[in-house]
């Protein structure tokens, strides 16, 4: 039987093992031991909710797949299309190709070529490597082109709770100041409001309760590595902790209630995002990107 997510190449160190799969380039899952950290989808299943995959040229949300780029619009296929919005760029159902390999890392490779809406030349490399930190993952997106391009950088992994446990039965803490408001209809954003003396406040471990929650968090504070984190407390007493560096401003927090029945709240989708949604529309934090220019952005998750 071919996997709808086609090859699997598992990455091993020590008690950590994490799966990377060919289609959409992203991770099949991550455990420490027996104890899932980012939840994992079976092998015979097909990616739902951008399970794992990294979000390039940009993540979240285009407002009506349009925006304006060095004097030009451009427009993009609607890939949510009942929100008329496109979504988490072009790279989740192509296949992205392993370029290097060792016993406890890989690096997947994905060439976005001038097309309609993105007529510029990208090669994007995400390598994951596991080590006694945990998983750490570094999405580089180079322009090949001869003119600069527009660039956002993101991920969808779920933290996960423990086998067969609901989010709900959860404490989760994020180091997010602010929250980005967004709209019912189309979830695009409409403003920002601090989360102090909201139901939206983690800053300190909260037991999460029925509360849905699907918004990007920014104004992040950090360690004394620079690093934000965000961070799932299951019934076990197990952390699955995930952090990014400072290329990346925002975290989505995403409680999974729009997803399948059995999957939904299930797990807690954490996405690093160097942009937030309708960036390249607004033109909040994209990268313009000179030609031959690389930019990086990295983020690791461990078992606390």
């Amino acid at each position: 039987m071919t996997a709808p997510s086609g090859a699997q190449h598992e990455i091993v160190h020590g008690d950590l093992r994490a799966v990377v799969v060919e289609v959409g380039g992203g991770l099949r899952g991550f455990w420490d031991g027996d104890r899932e950290v980012l939840q994992f989808y079976p092998l015979d299943a097909m990616c739902d909710g951008a399970h794992g995959q990294p979000l390039v040229p940009w993540p979240n949300r285009l407002a009506d797949g349009e925006y304006a780029f060095d004097g030009s619009t451009y427009q993009c296929a609607l890939t949510e299309p009942d929100k008329h919005n496109a979504i988490h760029g072009f790279g989740l159902w192509r296949s992205w190709h392993a370029v290097q390999r060792e016993a406890s890392a890989v690096t997947m490779e994905l060439r976005i070529k001038p097309m309609q809406g993105y007529p510029f030349d990208l090669a994007v490399r995400v390598e994951y490597r596991l080590g006694d930190g945990g998983l750490q993952v570094t999405t580089t997106a180079q322009n090949l082109g001869s003119a600069r391009c527009p660039v956002g950088i993101g991920q969808h992994p779920y933290l996960s709770p423990g086998s067969d446990v609901r989010v709900d039965e959860c404490e989760l803490r994020v180091d997010g100041v602010t929250r980005v408001l967004t709209d019912d209809e189309r979830q695009l954003p409409t403003g920002t409001e601090p989360v102090e003396g909201t139901d939206y406040d983690f800053r300190s471990p909260r037991r999460l309760g029925g509360l849905e929650v699907d918004y990007a968090f920014e104004d992040l504070t950090r360690d004394a590595d620079g690093r934000a984190w965000a961070q799932l407390t299951g019934p076990d007493g197990r952390t699955a902790g995930l952090w990014v560096d400072e290329a990346y401003s925002l975290l989505e927090i995403f409680t999974g209630d729009t997803l399948s029945p059995q999957r939904r709240r299930t797990g807690v989708g954490v996405e690093p995002m160097t942009c937030p949604p309708n960036a390249f529309a607004t033109g909040d934090r994209v990268i313009a990107l000179e030609p031959g220019a690389s930019t990086s952005a990295t983020w690791g998750a461990t078992l606390l």
